[in-house]
């Protein structure tokens, strides 16, 4: 292995050399001077993702083929990178919090660690990188829904993601230790020409493999621990597991479906269309009776599942283009509802709906981002949430899936309705004592604004779509 081959886990060598670089930049800064470290993490990390962007992609693989990249994995890692620096933006100011004052630095390395977990699960070229990568990303994460260790429903966050991805994975590795039975291989390129379209033990090898990965992306059944975990998570950790953690999920599922399991294309096809129905109904059924705003999004975010499972179900080019495009929607789509719920728990401690009661009045920017960001997630244009939606229903109707386009148009109708009760709640309900206005810090609004533009710019911007779809085409 030469320099130049090494070289293409760049996003991974990266990243590992900013966590030890933290480390050694901890070294000269006391408790007191610990806030200083936030810009330069920050700083570090920017630097990271332009470079993801500007660097030339490479495609090649490493340690025998378990290990492979391609200009479509960097583009999933680029696009989570972009997710993860706008939550790294909203979040500065929790860090700077008296609580936090300490532990500044456990935050970027802990988090930088789960991205380096994720980064491995894209580019795997088997079962074992890929599961090597799922638990590197897995664990980081219980460990930052504990990350407010005094408050008792943190740590019960942080042990019922942990509980809960330990089953997820076992029942996952059932599925692989037969896939691996059946073909004598865990590479994806040997499986995808062994791993026949009989029914038998391919199915309930292909069940239980997609239950585990179900568990990751929170879909129904497998769905129970996300509100409980998000309520209980500090909310800027909410956010990140809400939208970078399901985004390599999907990311990776689609690839494993579409290009190893291509030949049994029927069998998963019935799989997902009974999934995405599911899905999409009990989320929004379930978000209706939310008052708080982290179930509430919670909730959101199952039945966002849902709606991309009309991409995957496709199994084309179409389909992975879809997938790509709505994702980074939602990164900027969510990560805006997410940031003004975060600026108001900041200033205020207050997460439930009803407390949103006439924040137009005193917060007039904060509710009318919350209300464009709101509208991207039900798919109302012009926001870019429209498009998502509407490249995932015509990925789905492309092969036929009539029905459940029908199923997935009422579902958004419905979810339309419980977004337009905090809409409602934000600029029409009478409350005596509104949230108090205040003004955001500098990184807050930073963080808000570029959720906005992303929301707009991408769905104007027909050449993301065209560059998504070219790079998907070369697989």
């Amino acid at each position: 292995m030469n320099l130049h081959s090494f070289l293409l886990m760049r996003h991974e060598l990266m990243l590992t050399g900013i966590a030890l670089l933290i480390l050694f930049i901890e070294i000269f800064f006391n408790e007191k001077r610990n806030h200083a470290i936030i810009p330069i993490c920050i700083s570090l990390f920017f630097i990271n993702t332009v470079i993801g962007f500007l660097l030339p992609s490479h495609s090649g693989t490493l340690f025998g083929g378990m290990y492979k990249t391609g200009e479509l994995q960097i583009l999933m890692k680029n696009v989570l990178n972009v997710g993860v620096l706008i939550v790294l933006i909203q979040s500065v100011k929790w860090l700077k919090s008296v609580e936090n004052i300490g532990k500044t630095n456990e935050f970027f390395i802990i988090l930088f660690s789960a991205l380096i977990g994720m980064n491995f699960m894209i580019s795997s070229g088997d079962f074992l990188m890929f599961y090597l990568g799922l638990e590197l990303a897995t664990i980081p994460m219980a460990a930052l829904a504990a990350y407010e260790r005094s408050k008792n429903k943190s740590a019960e966050a942080g042990v019922k993601l942990i509980l809960s991805a330990a089953l997820s994975s076992g029942i996952m590795l059932y599925g692989v230790s037969m896939i691996y039975g059946m073909t004598g291989s865990i590479y994806f390129d040997d499986i995808s020409t062994a791993f026949t379209g009989s029914y038998g033990l391919n199915a309930l090898a292909l069940i239980f493999f997609f239950a585990g990965m179900a568990f990751k992306i929170s879909l129904v059944p497998f769905h129970l621990w996300t509100a409980d975990v998000y309520e209980g998570a500090p909310i800027n950790i909410t956010s990140f597991l809400s939208v970078i953690s399901k985004g390599a999920a999907v990311f990776i599922l689609s690839i494993i479906l579409f290009n190893v399991f291509r030949s049994v294309i029927v069998m998963w096809q019935d799989l997902i269309y009974i999934t995405a129905a599911i899905t999409m109904t009990v989320g929004n059924l379930f978000a209706i009776r939310q008052t708080n705003i982290k179930r509430f999004l919670a909730f959101s975010s199952i039945a966002q599942a849902g709606f991309i499972l009309l991409g995957m179900i496709s199994g084309n080019q179409i389909g992975m283009t879809a997938i790509i495009y709505f994702v980074l929607i939602y990164i900027f789509s969510n990560l805006g509802a997410f940031g003004v719920a975060t600026a108001i728990s900041n200033a205020t401690g207050k997460e439930t709906i009803p407390e949103y009661n006439g924040l137009y009045k005193t917060n007039p920017k904060l509710s009318l981002t919350m209300m464009l960001s709101l509208f991207s997630l039900a798919g109302i244009p012009p926001v870019a949430g429209f498009f998502g939606k509407f490249f995932l229903f015509t990925a789905a109707a492309s092969q036929g899936f009539y029905w459940l386009v029908f199923i997935a148009v009422v579902n958004a109708t419905i979810s339309l309705y419980y977004y337009l009760l905090v809409v409602k709640a934000m600029f029409i309900n009478h409350n005596d004592e509104p949230i108090a206005y205040f003004k955001s810090d500098f990184y807050t609004r930073l963080g808000l604004l570029i959720c906005l533009v992303g929301m707009f710019v991408i769905g104007f911007a027909s050449n993301i779509y065209e560059f998504i779809f070219h790079v998907v085409s070369k697989i």
